[in-house]
């Protein structure tokens, strides 16, 4: 459930202008620019940037670098990309701060299509591909981990797909045996994660809990990199919007706000299910996530993620 507001048909050229005219003057028009570009959805977000270059001969996003400063600024220029080439500079952002957490979320909640089109587009825009770079930022058993799951294709079809239950019985097992071991990084459990469709996999998890009694997260008892990049493939495969909830909760309610990853969940999710995280962040916290993000951000930052969570008296 999306939370963005935006119009069935808007007029990209009357959009364009009135953006021109923010960035115009004595000085920028904050309130002006986020009543447009909070109330668009990436088709119609492009077809103003196609519009404004026409007209302007110059690049919005630009403009908007020059007009436009701190988190508001970051969080526009994420919000202005087409969705792919947003995910790529969040990919490659991520791996400049070696953020595993965050490849994860890209390697294992779009769909393999989706992840298909991200890694082109990581192609094109920096001219190397994302496996190259994941595997000159990481090593070991966390770097094979990564490279598998940016690289997995599934064949992911939760309507139409029947799994197994004879293969999901013997793969709970199988994970059953490693981790009881403890043997963490075995082939095995690498190999089910990084090879088995979405489907599969969360039948084999729930499968798991029903043999041993408790969640599979829970059984893997370590603060390793590798363990703790574990539990966030099973989380972003099980449940992504669990996942990206406590992620959210992670970035406003622990120690001082997390601009980054606030604004890295609210600007992805909003035109998807952002509104399914909106209300497991208010089952667990009884207070809703924009009263959280109103007292936790400010000055034109605030606003503009407000727009995009849905607030109407923003």
């Amino acid at each position: 459930m999306a939370t963005l507001v935006a119009p069935d048909h808007a007029d990209p050229i009357a959009d364009a202008e009135a953006l021109r005219a923010a960035c115009e003057g004595w000085g920028t028009n904050e309130k002006g620019i986020i009543e447009i570009i909070g109330h668009r959805t990436a088709a119609q977000l492009k077809l103003i940037k196609e519009a404004y270059e026409e007209m302007y001969s110059e690049n919005l996003i630009k403009r908007f670098e020059k007009e436009l400063s701190g988190n508001f600024e970051k969080a526009v220029y994420r919000w202005m990309l087409d969705p792919c080439e947003r995910e790529a500079v969040l990919a490659h952002d991520a791996l400049k701060k070696k953020e595993f957490g965050v490849i994860i979320e890209i390697s294992c909640i779009p769909s393999s299509d989706e992840l298909l089109a991200i890694k082109r587009a990581y192609q094109a825009r920096y001219k190397h591909s994302l496996e190259e770079d994941v595997a000159s930022h990481f090593s070991g058993d966390l770097r094979k981990l990564l490279l598998l799951l940016v690289s997995v294709y599934r064949y992911d079809s939760y309507e139409t797909e029947v799994t197994d239950p004879k293969l999901v019985e013997a793969e709970a097992k199988i994970l059953e045996d490693c981790i009881k071991d403890k043997e963490y990084n075995h082939d095995e459990i690498i190999r089910i994660l990084t090879t088995r469709s979405k489907a599969h996999l969360i039948s084999t998890f729930y499968r798991y809990e029903d043999i041993s009694g408790t969640p599979l997260v829970e059984v893997l008892d370590s603060d390793k990199e590798f363990v703790v990049a574990l539990q966030a493939a099973i989380r972003c495969i099980k449940c992504p919007q669990e996942y990206l909830e406590q992620v959210l909760t992670d970035a406003l309610l622990k120690h001082g706000t997390d601009e980054d990853a606030l604004t890295r969940v609210i600007v992805t999710r909003a035109e998807k299910d952002l509104g399914e995280i909106k209300e497991r962040f208010y089952q667990r916290h009884s207070k809703t996530l924009e009263q959280v993000v109103a007292k936790e951000t400010h000055w034109d930052y605030e606003p503009f993620l407000l727009a995009l969570l849905g607030k109407k008296d923003h």
